[in-house]
C-alpha cells in the first residue's frame, strides 16, 4: 500500500526515539551486537571431541539416591 505524498515523510514517535537515541548514544549498536556475541553466538562444535564426549558418557542410574548393595 503506497501513501500519498503528505505521508511519505512520516515518522512514529517510536522511531523517532530511536533515531535520536542512536544520534545521542554512537556506541549504542556496537554495545549490542557486543552484547548479542556475548550471550548468544557459539563458538563452531569440534565432532571429533564431541564424539568422544559421547563415547565415553557413563550412563546414570534411575535413582540416584539409592545405594546399590
Amino acid at each position: 500500500m503506497k501513501f500519498s505524498k503528505q505521508f511519505q515523510q512520516y515518522q512514529s514517535e517510536a522511531t523517532q526515539f530511536i533515531a535520536d537515541l542512536k544520534k545521542a548514544n554512537p556506541q549504542l549498536e556496537q554495545g549490542q551486537r557486543d552484547g548479542r556475541a556475548l550471550l548468544w553466538d557459539k563458538a563452531p562444535i569440534d565432532l571429533d571431541q564431541r564424539a568422544r564426549e559421547i563415547a565415553s558418557k557413563v550412563d546414570q542410574q534411575a535413582y540416584v539416591y539409592q545405594n546399590k548393595v
